[in-house]
């Protein structure tokens, strides 16, 4: 048995005192202080781990506000407060003890716009993809692109000054910061804005806390504006930090103590709502892909596309580009990124062009090509082709693809992972290239392998070398390295934090700044903060405080992992190998990944939290001296006793009375997952959370009683068939009111399904679709067996939904052939997804045994629903190995459509359309069954589209527990109801059972399968 975990760190009383005193005075944020809740908020996208004390969640500045008051009085004067946004930062800069204030749980508010004047006012926690989408129809944009836009916050911006892909035409978040409004410790409201220098100096005098924040910040940077000109790097990623360059204008006639603040990492104040001047979106866009026979003629050529007036020039090197065409995001750019035969594609240089005037891009864009043309024709600077993107889709699908260059870093195979500490360096763009050189001569040096790809418009690379932080000395090597990196990007007049700010980087500020500029960085920190409270460790100390900075030896995540015997790292190596990236907090409610965490805003409930709390989770395991995977291999072997009942019952109790057990917590996590296995495929490492989530849950239920749902669940594949042998029978008592009210107090299931009436099996009695046997079709010829069609049953379709399975004999006939209907056999995904393993191991290699025995006939199986067919595909292989064998169930589409492509004509698509809803599990595994669907239906003269929309909130069984049936509903509405509401029902389809389930329990009218739409068409 796994023996109990109890000793997860302790609460710090001080801490509990001031929570209970800021629910009192009317905080109407939430608080935490679980374990859980607390490692979600101990890593980033960085290497570092520190635990927090605990985390609030404000809902307003006034939150805030409160917050920074309670926190001046005597009980709680020694503790400390960090601001967080989206964590997406890649230098710990978010990262300490004391407590951690989340701006983007609630305070995600779009709060005035003004189009005429172009800004805008938001709070802090708003992403930046929500913002523009916001700002689109108004024909604006806020300009600085980041590769995490869709999951990093304004604030989190705003703090780390953020800036990336076009910033030598755009700039850095700190120059379309207009104004914020931020909170002092004690409560003081600062409201930011450039002002004449006569309104600044009146402020200054000011006895107050705002009064000694711009006495002392126009008071140095008077002071000292010979010596900051002189400092401050000449670059167009000038610093992240305090900026003393800009608080003055240059002609000295206005001060904006806004410069300050961008860029301070949460070391100042609170910023809770920033005005922010906006860009028009141009009305034109191009893009260049430049194809280059290795990444340093990608390096060396940058210079001259900068030259042809391009808005920005990305590259990305063969590391990252083959990581991409390993991941589902290379289907939407194959076409626009094609291979150059006889060639191999080492770097490629993205090089874009915009504004109103379309005659003068498509000039500057021609006198680029003729320039490569002629490179080309020459067999000079190692070009060997490129390709011209025009439309805006496009485009945006090729910066989807360097978007995820970082997370795809992750996903290289071994032990060593490209991780970040010097990956964004910034040298003057002409010494770029020999910068690089020497470099990469210094990874080359420690046999290192590395992925490379940045802005080389800007002189910006990341580079990011690979290491195992679990290995003690690659850890020392890190260290040495980056002291190394840090020199050398000196010697080219350049910046170790050129775009991702300093956080446990700051140890090289006084070296940097040199003792006088680094001392009046501190003065401007006592100013704001004199006591050191505000995320110490970051950036400088106050003047008069002796504290240390963070170090970039800290501890680290590998710290903790390491303590995790390597073979049960290798088997559970999706948890492991989450870098953080974050993807999964995705806002757009239309990307499948992640329902759960869309629906809570809890970062527990999404695949990085589920990751973090695994791996502590088997930390603590080998703590105890446990080997899951050991534990694991003897389950099968295990038989039900009275003895490990009554200790189960014994532990269960114990657990109600509240003795404490992380499993606990972790179980909580686990168990808001929809496995709807979107991970699998959209998150760059593919972590796959419905795995590791069913490992845990039968190791888990070693020590603690299941509830009878999971039982109900796990078995309906026994009773469903007995069901349905008389489904008017139970039909008549599951529409009982009484009946659902029983289901929710005892087992806690809601809204279960009625069984398909008449059956499958009423509906074909006599038919040869049902009669025919696996011994008739053995004596077939060979020559006819092409002519047959086998259907693979599943339990949901063949039972709950069977009119589907019925058309689709009924398709299969209208193509003249012949369709049977294979006996039932389980599948097991239901065992699967409650964790019985050991049960599903069993029936996965029952039924892989049928069908491979099936296979041998050569006749095509096909199955129905996805998220079935597909368990076929993954789940089984993953349980069985070699031993599942090669047999191939196919699903509708896969199946129809090179049939139709010799068999049926092109039509003319007709006016009217159809639209298809995609199943999440199919279309993130399959990314191109919508396509092919179309292609299927425009055989037929009709017309496909697709609509984006996420998950429906069903999954399977999710969506009937008790539990679930908030969230699922709200799943729902965010993506779903909306889109339904604005087409005609009668023309929506999807192919997934839950979905269609979930319509017809929502909207009271379920939508057709595709197959059963192109049976009316044929």
């Amino acid at each position: 048995m796994i023996p109990q975990i109890s000793h997860a760190p302790g609460l710090a009383q001080p801490v509990l005192n001031f929570l209970d005193a800021l629910k009192q005075r009317g905080f109407t944020g939430d608080t935490a202080t679980s374990y859980a809740d607390r490692l979600t908020m101990a890593t980033d996208n960085s290497i570092y781990q520190l635990l927090p004390d605990a985390v609030v969640f404000p809902r307003s500045t006034a939150d805030v506000a409160l917050l920074a008051q309670l926190s001046a009085q005597e009980p709680y004067r020694e503790l400390t407060f960090t601001p967080r946004g989206g964590g997406t930062g890649t230098n710990g800069q978010a990262l300490n003890q004391g407590i951690v204030v989340d701006m983007s749980r609630y305070m995600n508010r779009i709060l005035e716009i003004n189009p005429e004047e172009g800004w805008v006012r938001v709070e802090a926690g708003v992403i930046k993809d929500q913002l523009n989408q916001y700002l689109k129809p108004y024909g604006y944009f806020f300009a600085p692109e980041l590769s995490t836009s869709n999951r990093a916050t304004l604030g989190g911006m705003i703090n780390t000054d953020a800036s990336g892909q076009g910033s030598l035409v755009y700039g850095k978040t700190s120059d379309h910061v207009l104004g914020v409004r931020a909170v002092l410790l004690g409560g003081d409201m600062l409201d930011t804005q450039a002002m004449p220098l006569a309104l600044a100096q009146q402020l200054a005098q000011e006895s107050s806390p705002t009064g000694r924040v711009y006495r002392t910040v126009f008071e140095r940077c008077r002071d000292q504006r010979a010596l900051i000109l002189e400092k401050f790097p000449k670059l167009n990623r000038f610093l992240t930090g305090y900026d003393l360059r800009h608080v003055f204008s240059d002609d000295m006639q206005t001060f904006d103590l806004t410069r300050i603040l961008t860029g301070a990492e949460g070391t100042l104040a609170f910023i809770t709502e920033a005005k922010l001047d906006i860009t028009r979106l141009p009305k034109v866009r191009r893009l260049v892909n430049v194809k280059f026979d290795s990444f340093d003629s990608a390096l060396r050529s940058a210079p001259f596309m900068v030259e042809a007036k391009a808005l920005s020039v990305e590259t990305v090197d063969s590391r990252v580009l083959n990581l991409a065409r390993e991941d589902i995001v290379w289907h939407s750019v194959s076409e626009l990124i094609q291979d150059v035969p006889g060639q191999d594609m080492l770097g490629l240089n993205i090089v874009e062009f915009a504004g109103d005037d379309e005659a003068l891009i498509d000039d500057q864009v021609s006198a680029l090509c003729e320039r490569i043309d002629g490179l080309l024709a020459a067999h000079e600077a190692g070009v060997i082709g490129y390709q011209i993107c025009h439309d805006l889709a496009g485009i945006e699908r090729i910066y989807a693809m360097r978007k995820k260059a970082v997370g795809l870093l992750g996903n290289s195979k071994g032990q060593a992972k490209p991780i970040p500490f010097a990956e964004d360096t910034c040298v003057p763009p002409q010494h770029l290239a020999d910068y690089i050189v020497e470099f990469r001569a210094l990874l080359d040096s420690h046999n290192l392998t590395y992925g490379m790809f940045g802005h080389v418009d800007a002189g910006v690379l990341h580079v990011r070398p690979a290491l195992d932080m679990c290995d003690p000395h690659q850890e020392v090597l890190m260290k040495q390295l980056s002291d190394q990196i840090v020199a050398l990007t000196a010697k080219y007049g350049g910046l170790l934090w050129g775009e991702h700010g300093k956080g446990f980087r700051a140890e090289y500020s006084p070296a940097f700044f040199g003792e006088e500029l680094y001392n009046e960085l501190r003065r401007i920190k006592a100013a704001f903060d004199p006591h050191n409270r505000l995320n110490p460790g970051k950036i400088c100390a106050p003047l008069a405080v002796d504290a240390p900075m963070m170090r970039i030896d800290a501890e680290k995540r590998g710290t903790f992992d390491r303590r995790i015997p390597l073979a049960v790292r290798t088997s559970f190596r999706g948890a492991m190998e989450c870098n953080g990236n974050g993807l999964c907090f995705n806002f757009d409610v239309n990307s499948p990944m992640c329902p759960s965490m869309k629906i809570t805003g809890n970062r527990i409930h999404s695949p990085k939290g589920r990751a973090t709390l695994l791996r502590e989770w088997l930390r603590l395991l080998a703590e105890q001296g446990v080997d899951p995977v050991a534990l694991e291999q003897s389950l099968s072997a295990r038989s039900p006793s009275l003895r490990g009942l009554i200790e189960k019952t014994r532990n269960s109790w114990r657990a109600r009375k509240g003795e404490y057990d992380f499993s606990h917590e972790v179980k909580v996590s686990m168990s808001g997952c929809l496995a709807c296995k979107a991970c699998s495929t959209q998150c760059p490492i593919k972590i796959d959370v419905p795995g590791f989530r069913a490992r845990f849950l039968q190791l888990y239920h070693t020590r603690y009683l299941r509830p009878a749902r999971d039982y109900l669940v796990a078995r309906v594949e026994r009773y469903a068939p007995l069901m349905a042998l008389s489904p008017k029978t139970f039909n008549f008592f599951l529409k009982m009111p009484l009946v659902d009210a029983l289901s929710r107090r005892t087992i806690g299931m809601t809204d279960l399904p009625l069984l398909s009436s008449p059956s499958l099996r009423q509906q074909f009695a006599g038919h040869p679709a049902m009669t025919t046997t696996l011994e008739q079709l053995e004596s077939v010829a060979a020559a006819s067996r092409d002519r047959y069609v086998l259907i693979v049953q599943d339990p949901f379709t063949s039972y709950y939904d069977a009119q589907v399975v019925a058309d689709l004999v009924h398709l299969v006939e209208k193509l003249d052939l012949k369709p049977v209907l294979l006996p039932f056999s389980p599948n097991g995904k239901p065992q699967h997804i409650k964790g019985f393993l050991t049960r599903f191991a069993k029936t996965a290699a029952k039924t892989s045994d049928f069908l491979n025995r099936v296979a041998k006939l050569g006749m095509p199986m096909i199955g129905v629903d996805p998220a079935l067919v597909l368990c076929y595909r993954d789940e089984y292989r993953e349980i069985l190995g070699d031993k599942r064998g090669d047999f191939q169930v196919q699903l509708v589409h896969e199946w129809l459509l090179p049939l139709l492509s010799t068999r049926t004509p092109t039509a003319a698509p007709r006016d009217d359309a159809w639209y298809l809803f995609g199943h999440c599990t199919e279309s993130t595994s399959l990314p191109t069954s919508s396509k092919q669907w179309a292609d299927i239906f425009a055989r037929f003269g009709a017309r496909l589209e697709n609509v984006n929309v996420g998950c429906c909130g069903m999954a399977g069984t999710y969506g009937h527990e008790s539990k679930n049936l908030a969230d699922s509903k709200g799943i729902y509405a965010l993506s779903w109801q909306q889109a339904l509401q604005k087409l005609p029902s009668t023309r929506c389809l999807t192919t997934g059972y839950s979905c269609r389930s979930q319509v017809k329990r929502m909207e009271g009218q379920g939508l057709r399968h595709p197959l059963q739409a192109l049976l009316d068409l044929v």
